[in-house]
């Protein structure tokens, strides 16, 4: 399984990285770097369905259940 978010869908993404003397000699020794998402394996516990879910889940995508609560997050986005 891919480190994505199940909810928002947040993965990595490629950036590159400057130094000042960088800036100044339009010249890029830096290259690219990976940057990723922050991301955690939950175990969410759905009382309507009496089930649990082990999700991995962006911390944005956990503030959206504590809001919403579990169930209609996770039908929202398709999970279940």
């Amino acid at each position: 399984m891919a480190k994505q978010c199940a909810i928002t869908g947040k993965s990595s993404q490629i950036g590159g990285s400057y130094s000042n003397r960088t800036r100044a000699t339009q010249f890029n020794p830096c290259g690219k770097s990976r940057r990723f998402a922050n991301l955690h394996k939950k175990k969410i516990f759905v009382p309507e369905l009496n089930k649990s879910f082990t999700l991995t889940l962006s911390t944005k995508a956990i503030k959206t259940i504590q809001k919403k609560g579990a169930y209609a997050t996770l039908k929202e986005a398709g999970v279940i």
